[in-house]
């Protein structure tokens, strides 16, 4: 079979809505996803008042927080895995080898991400707002809503890095996830799985859906970018 077949036949795997394919692709997209949630609102909020607020240690905590987008997803899957393993701290929830382990492990894959980030955007605004919201007496919440919505387009591009990252992730969530078939197959434990198999049409159809994941998160923060840049 050549790369011509392997190709044409995959592409029909994804639009004859092959089950077991597409079982694949929502819970990869269930588990980046759910992570990209849990991960900015605590992020935002993180970043947020590391923007607004000084205290002791601040530029320490800031230089581990941006030393940590660098992190190798293997190692945080390590790390999940002792915690959640029957000998581990909190092995008594019996949450590895499930998607909640794998939503843990992306979190904290992105989490310094979306923090680090949004800290750099806070802090432009606020330097640029901080006279006019002191001078108002413009409330707490207030001043929130003022700093996100001068922040909206570079917040959502935060959001979609962040997105692909956790979505292209591989490391991790084989160690925490298992890679069980119906269970926790996401597209890059399958692609990996399928292609060592050499069932190469569904790695090739995994891999056809990644990229154009990538390719339309990617393309949207490049269009949020030229906007910024246009409206400014």
């Amino acid at each position: 079979m050549d790369i011509f077949e392997i190709f044409t036949n995959s592409i029909l795997l994804i639009v004859r809505l092959d089950p077991e394919l597409w079982d694949i692709i929502i819970l990869s997209l269930y588990v980046s996803f759910t992570a990209l949630i849990f991960a900015s609102v605590f992020g935002f909020f993180i970043g947020y008042y590391l923007a607004l607020y000084n205290f002791f240690l601040k530029k320490i905590l800031l230089i581990f927080l941006n030393s940590l987008m660098g992190i190798p997803p293997v190692v945080v899957g390590l790390i999940v895995y002792f915690i959640f393993a029957s000998g581990g701290p909190l092995g008594v929830l019996q949450l590895l080898y499930t998607p909640s382990a794998m939503i843990i492990a992306q979190t904290i894959i992105i989490f310094p991400i979306i923090v680090s980030l949004s800290h750099e955007i806070f802090s432009k605004n606020w330097i640029e707002f901080k006279d006019q919201i002191r001078s108002l007496n413009i409330p707490f919440l207030g001043s929130v809503k003022l700093l996100f919505s001068h922040s909206y387009f570079l917040l959502i591009t935060t959001l979609l890095s962040a997105f692909g990252r956790a979505i292209s992730e591989v490391g991790a969530v084989m160690i925490v996830g298992g890679n069980i078939d119906h269970y926790t197959r996401v597209m890059t434990t399958a692609i990996s799985l399928e292609t060592r198999m050499g069932n190469l049409e569904y790695a090739m159809a995994l891999g056809i859906v990644l990229i154009s994941i990538t390719i339309i998160i990617y393309s949207f923060v490049y269009i949020l970018n030229n906007n910024l840049k246009f409206n400014k």
